[in-house]
C-alpha cells in the first residue's frame, strides 16, 4: 500500500491570497505575544500557513515590514478634540490617547520609538500635535520644532514607563542629607505621577514660547 506524500509545511495553497494587511496583522501578533526580537519571515509564514517565499512578493526584508507593522499602529491613533477647548486640554488629551495606544503595543513601541522615521508627516499623531501647537500661537517656523521635542519627551518618557526604569529609578534613595517633606506617591502609580510630571513640564514650555512670541509681536 502506497503511502500518501505529506504536502511540505508552509507550502499548501492558501485558502485566502497573502495581502500586506494581513501579513502585518499576523506580524502585530507575534510582536505583542513574543516581541520584535524573534519575529522571523520563517515564523511569520508559519503563523499564516504560508510559503516563506511568497511572503517577499509583499514585503521585501523584516525592516520594511516593522516600519508597515508601526504605519498600520500608528494610523490606529485616534483622538478628537474640540477647537474650542483650550489647548492645554488638547496637548494633554493627545498625550493620554498616544499613551494608550503604546500601551496596547508595548514591545512594538518600545522599538519603534527608537527609529528616526517612526514619526511621518502624514501620521494622525503628528498633523494633530502641530495643529494644536499653531492654534496656541506658536510661530509657524517653531511648529514643526516644537513638535519633534514634545515627541521626544513623550516617547522617552514611555519607554522608561513601559521598560520599567521609570518604577525603578522612583525607588532610589535620594542625596544623603537631602531634607524636606514631599507628598508621597504610591508605587503602583508612580508611571502616572510621572507621565503627568512630564506632560505638565512640556505644556508649561509651550505656554512660555507662546508668551515669548506674543511679546515679540506687540513690541
Amino acid at each position: 500500500m502506497e503511502t500518501a506524500k505529506r504536502t511540505p509545511r508552509g507550502t499548501k495553497k492558501r485558502d485566502t491570497p497573502l495581502t500586506e494587511a494581513g501579513i502585518y496583522a499576523a506580524a502585530l501578533r507575534l510582536i505583542d505575544a513574543d516581541g520584535v526580537e524573534t519575529l522571523t519571515m520563517r515564523k511569520l509564514a508559519a503563523a499564516l500557513d504560508a510559503n516563506p517565499m511568497s511572503l517577499y512578493h509583499h514585503v521585501p526584508n523584516k525592516e520594511a515590514l516593522l516600519r508597515g507593522v508601526a504605519s498600520m499602529v500608528g494610523a490606529q491613533f485616534r483622538t478628537v478634540t474640540q477647537k474650542d477647548r483650550p489647548w492645554q486640554e488638547r496637548i494633554r488629551q493627545l498625550a493620554e490617547d498616544f499613551r494608550a495606544l503604546a500601551h496596547r503595543h508595548p514591545k512594538l513601541m518600545t522599538y519603534s520609538f527608537g527609529q528616526p522615521d517612526f514619526v511621518q508627516p502624514e501620521d494622525p499623531f503628528w498633523l494633530a500635535l502641530t495643529d494644536v501647537l499653531a492654534s496656541a500661537g506658536v510661530p509657524r517656523q517653531e511648529v514643526s520644532r516644537i513638535a519633534a521635542v514634545i515627541c521626544a519627551a513623550v516617547f522617552g518618557v514611555l519607554i522608561a514607563e513601559i521598560n520599567g526604569a521609570l518604577r525603578r529609578w522612583s525607588t532610589l534613595p535620594p542625596a544623603p542629607g537631602a531634607t524636606g517633606e514631599g507628598e508621597s506617591v504610591d508605587a503602583d502609580s508612580e508611571g502616572d505621577h510621572m507621565f503627568y510630571t512630564a506632560l505638565n513640564a512640556i505644556i508649561t514650555s509651550v505656554h512660555m514660547t507662546e508668551l515669548k512670541s506674543y511679546m515679540m509681536r506687540t513690541n
